[in-house]
C-alpha cells in the first residue's frame, strides 16, 4: 500500500485543534468523501461544517454551512452516493441532496430531531439491493458472471414491493429513531426505546438482516458492561411508523473476563458490524458478525464474534414426556468468538470492507490461493501512526503501511515537522472505498491522507500523457454511440401499431446489407417518409450533424497517416461497427438535408460544383468495406489512400474540440512519492506550457480544465462558449467535459439529448459547478 497524497488546510495554531471532538468520515459508491474537521477557534467554529470533495480533485474541497447547533458526529451516503445523512451532537438528523445534479451545490429539504439527544450512530433503510463478487470467478470474461444477486428484503416495502425510502439512528440515552420518506414527501418519524431499561449509549452499530430486519449493536463504553444487541422491526399502521424491538443475546469481551487483563482494557473504543447487510452468502451461516475493540492509554484488542444457531440438548425424561421435543431439537441463539488478536498499540480508527465478497469456503480458498486481498481485509490505525490491513475474519495481518512516513523538509513550521517526542500523527476517521482498494483519512491535525494499493488500476489511459489520444478517442466513441441512439430514435413509423421493425432497425439492415458507395443508391431503399421531422428540430440538430460531417472528415484524412497511433481517432479505422454507425448517419443527414438544406453539415469546398456528402459518403463505404465484422479484413488499397490525400486540397479539415488534458490526480501519482497538496490551491502542473506536436494535431498538454483564459467548449451541445463564458458551466469531475447549466434550446428533440446528461456526464462522471471567470 502506498500513500498517494496528503491535502491539507492553511496554517491553522495548534491550539484551534480540539482532540475530544471525534470525527466523521464517509465515502460514496460515486467517489464523493464527506468529511468534518476538529478546528474550532473564537471567530468560527468548523466542527458543525460539512466538507465534501471529489478524489479526482480533493482541492477543490466544498464546505457546507450545515446549520447544525452543535458538533457533526455521523455522515453516511445512500446507495447511490447522490444523498447524504448528517447528525449533530444535540439530536437533529438532516438529508442533504444534490442540487441540479452538482456535486457542489446541495440542499437539505427534510431531516428529523431528537430534541437533546446526541446521535451515535446512523444508517439509511436497506431498499433490498444486494450483490456477492464470486473470487472462484474473478478471472471471467464476462463482468455479469463475477457478481450475483443475493436474495435480501428490503427494511420496509410500500405497496407493490417497491422499498420505503429513510434512516434510523440510535441515541446516547438509549432511544432508536426512525423517519420514514413518502413518495409524497411527508416525513413520518418515530421514537421508541430499545429496551425497558435505558441506559447509556456510547457506541453503536446498524446492520441489515436478508429477512428485513434491523440489529443494533450498543455499548456503554465500560469494557465490564456487556455488549447489548437488539432486532428493531419497522412497519407503518394507520399512516403512522411503528417500531417493535426485542432483546438478542449479548457478550463480554473474552479480554476482559481475563482476570490479568480486565484492568488493563477498561474501555470498549470500537464497535462495528463486519458487514451492514448480512446474508448466507456474505457472512455465513447468515448471522451478524461484530467486531469489537478494547482499549487502554497504551494498549488495545480487537475480537472478532458471530451470533450462530446452536441446538439445546433436552434431558431423556423431556424426551419421554413430549415426544415433539425429542423429534426436532430446540436451539438457540449464542455468541461464540471467531478471533482475537493480541496485544496492539492504541486502535485510533477502524475501516471495514464495502466490496460484497462471498465467503464461501471455495471462494477463500481461490482468495488464499491468489492472494486476492481487496474485500478480504479492514484497516486498523494506531496511535504510533500505523495503519495494519489484516483478514476480516481471522485477523491476522497482511500489510502494514505508515501513515507518518512522508518526508518533509526541515525549514517547515512546527506544526508541519514531524514530532519526535509528542504523540505521532494518526488517523482519527478512515473509510475503505467501494471497491477496498484504497483507503482515505482524516488525521489529528485535520489533513486528507489517501492512500491505495498497488493493485489499483483506475483510468489506465490517464496515466501517461502518451496515452492521451485513447482518452480523447474512448470519449469520441461514448458521443457517437448517444448521438446515434439520440437521431435514431426521432425517426417514426408511417404507420402506427405496425409489427414491422422500428425505422432505426430498418436503417442498420439496409446500411449493412447494400455496400454501395452511392449514397442516393441507398436512399432509395429506405421509407423517407419515417424520416419527416419538423423544421424547427431539424435547425436545433444542426451542431450534433455537423460534429459527425467534421469527424467523418476528419478520420479520411487520417487515413494516410493510420500508422500514427499518436493522433486521435486512430483506432476509428479499423473498427467496423463505429464505422457502420457513421455511415447510417450520414444517410439520415442527407434525407433531412432534402427537407432542410440549412441543417446539412458545412464545409469549406474549393470548388463549387463538389458533392461533399457523397465524396465523403463514397471513401467512408470503401473504408468500412475493408474492416467489416462481415468479411475478412483488408487493409485499405492504395487508391483509397490516394483519394484521403487529395482531401485537404478539396476540403478543409476541421480541427476537432478534443477533450482539455486532464487535471485530476490520477495522472499524477507515483509509487513512494506522495503528493502534498492545500484545500482551496490547485496543483501547478509539471514542466512549462509548451505545445506538443502529434502528427499535425496540436495539443495543449498544459490547457487544463480551469485554466483561466482558455477558450471553452461545450461539448454535449457542441458549442463554442468563449474564453470567458458568460452562461453558467459545469464539468465532469473525471473526464473534464464541460458543458451549459441552463439549455439555450427549446426543441423537444434537443431537450432529449440534453437530459440525457442531467444526472451524469457522458462518462458517468458527476458534475462539478464550475466558478465564473473574468479577463
Amino acid at each position: 500500500m502506498d500513500l498517494a497524497y496528503i491535502c491539507e488546510w492553511e496554517k491553522w495554531p495548534k491550539s484551534t485543534h480540539c482532540p475530544s471532538v471525534p470525527l466523521a468520515c464517509t465515502w460514496s459508491c460515486r467517489n464523493l468523501i464527506a468529511f468534518t474537521t476538529d478546528l474550532r477557534s473564537d471567530d468560527q467554529d468548523l466542527t458543525r461544517v460539512i466538507h465534501i470533495l471529489d478524489t479526482e480533485h480533493p482541492w477543490d474541497v466544498h464546505s457546507i454551512c450545515s446549520g447544525h447547533s452543535e458538533a457533526v458526529t455521523c455522515l453516511e451516503w445512500d446507495q447511490s452516493g447522490s444523498r447524504l445523512l448528517s447528525a449533530d451532537a444535540d439530536g437533529q438528523i438532516k438529508c442533504w441532496s444534490m442540487a441540479d445534479h452538482l456535486a457542489n451545490s446541495w440542499e437539505s429539504p427534510v431531516g428529523s430531531l431528537v430534541e437533546g439527544d446526541p446521535i451515535v450512530a446512523l444508517s439509511w433503510l436497506h431498499n433490498g439491493v444486494k450483490l456477492a463478487l464470486h473470487v472462484e470467478k474473478s478471472g471471467a470474461s464476462s463482468f455479469g458472471e463475477k457478481f450475483s444477486r443475493v436474495k435480501f428484503s428490503p427494511s420496509l416495502t410500500l405497496f407493490g414491493g417497491k422499498p420505503m425510502e429513510g434512516w434510523i439512528a440510535v441515541t446516547v440515552s438509549g432511544l432508536v429513531t426512525v423517519s420514514l420518506l413518502k413518495p409524497s414527501g411527508q416525513v413520518l418519524t418515530s421514537t421508541e426505546s430499545l429496551c425497558r431499561l435505558r441506559g447509556r449509549v456510547a457506541l453503536a452499530d446498524i446492520a441489515f438482516t436478508g429477512g428485513g430486519n434491523i440489529v443494533v449493536a450498543t455499548a456503554d463504553g465500560s469494557s465490564a458492561s456487556p455488549v447489548q444487541f437488539y432486532k428493531v422491526c419497522v412497519s407503518v399502521v394507520n399512516e403512522k411508523c411503528r417500531i417493535d424491538t426485542e432483546i438478542l443475546p449479548s457478550l463480554f469481551m473474552r479480554c476482559t473476563t481475563d482476570l490479568n487483563r480486565r484492568d488493563r482494557l477498561p474501555a470498549i473504543t470500537h464497535l462495528k458490524f463486519l458487514a451492514r447487510d448480512m446474508s448466507e452468502q456474505v457472512c455465513p451461516p447468515g448471522h451478524p458478525v461484530v467486531l469489537l475493540c478494547a482499549s487502554s492509554q497504551t494498549s488495545s484488542v480487537v475480537e472478532c464474534w458471530s451470533l450462530r444457531k446452536e441446538g439445546l440438548p433436552v434431558n431423556n425424561i423431556f424426551q419421554q414426556l413430549s415426544p415433539a421435543v425429542g423429534d426436532k431439537q430446540p436451539t438457540i441463539l449464542k455468541w461464540r468468538i471467531l478471533s482475537a488478536t493480541n496485544d496492539l498499540d492504541r486502535v485510533s480508527a477502524v475501516a471495514l470492507p464495502k466490496l460484497p465478497i462471498s465467503l464461501t469456503n471455495t471462494d477463500l480458498k481461490v482468495a488464499s490461493d491468489t492472494q486476492f486481498y481487496p474485500g478480504l481485509g479492514l484497516a486498523l490505525a494506531f496511535h504510533d501512526g500505523s495503519v495494519h490491513i489484516v483478514h476480516r475474519l481471522s485477523l491476522q495481518t497482511m500489510a502494514i503501511f505508515y501513515s507518518s512516513a512522508a518526508p518533509r523538509s526541515v525549514d517547515e513550521p512546527a506544526i508541519k515537522r514531524p514530532r519526535t517526542t509528542g504523540p505521532a500523527v494518526h488517523f482519527k476517521a478512515m473509510q475503505l472505498s467501494w471497491t477496498s482498494l484504497a483507503l482515505v483519512g482524516i488525521d489529528n491535525h485535520g489533513r486528507v491522507l489517501s492512500t491505495r494499493i498497488l493493485a489499483m488500476k483506475a483510468s489506465l489511459c490517464k496515466l501517461s500523457p502518451c496515452a492521451v489520444t485513447r482518452v480523447c478517442e474512448y470519449h469520441a466513441k461514448l458521443f457517437l454511440i448517444a448521438a446515434s441512439s439520440t437521431l435514431k430514435s426521432l425517426l417514426r413509423p408511417h404507420v402506427l401499431n405496425t409489427p414491422d421493425k422500428s425505422p432505426g432497425d430498418r436503417l442498420t439492415e439496409v446500411c449493412a446489407k447494400i455496400t454501395d458507395v452511392d449514397i442516393d443508391k441507398v436512399m432509395i431503399n429506405l421509407k423517407t417518409e419515417e424520416f419527416v421531422l419538423d423544421m424547427n428540430t431539424l435547425q436545433a440538430l444542426q451542431q450534433l450533424l455537423q460534429w459527425v460531417g467534421d469527424f467523418v472528415l476528419y478520420l479520411l484524412a487520417s487515413l494516410p497517416n493510420q500508422g500514427s497511433p499518436l493522433r486521435p481517432g486512430h483506432s476509428f479505422l479499423r473498427d467496423g461497427a463505429s464505422l457502420g454507425v457513421l455511415r447510417e448517419l450520414m444517410v439520415v443527414i442527407r434525407i433531412w438535408g432534402l427537407l432542410k438544406p440549412s441543417c446539412l453539415p458545412v464545409y469549406t469546398a474549393t470548388s463549387d460544383t463538389q458533392d461533399s456528402m457523397s465524396l465523403l459518403f463514397r471513401l467512408l463505404t470503401k473504408l468500412w468495406i475493408c474492416c467489416r465484422d462481415e468479411g475478412p479484413t483488408s487493409e485499405p488499397d492504395e487508391a483509397l489512400v490516394d483519394e484521403c490525400c487529395l482531401l485537404p486540397s478539396q476540403l478543409l479539415i476541421p480541427s476537432l474540440d478534443w477533450l482539455p488534458v486532464s487535471d485530476g490526480l490520477v495522472s499524477r501519482l507515483q509509487p513512494k512519492q506522495p503528493l502534498r497538496l492545500h484545500f482551496g490551491k490547485p496543483p501547478a502542473l509539471p514542466g512549462s506550457a509548451t505545445s506538443l506536436q502529434l502528427d499535425g494535431l496540436i495539443s495543449l498538454m498544459n490547457h487544463t480544465l480551469w485554466a483561466p483564459g482558455q477558450p471553452k467548449m461545450d461539448h454535449l451541445r457542441r458549442l463554442h462558449l468563449g474564453a470567458y463564458p458568460t452562461e453558467a458551466c459545469k464539468a465532469c469531475t473525471r473526464c473534464g467535459c464541460v458543458t451549459m447549466l441552463k439549455s439555450p434550446n427549446k426543441t423537444t428533440a434537443v431537450k432529449q439529448w440534453e437530459q440525457r446528461w442531467i444526472k451524469n456526464c457522458l462518462c458517468g462522471g458527476l458534475w462539478w459547478r464550475m466558478p465564473l471567470s473574468y479577463p
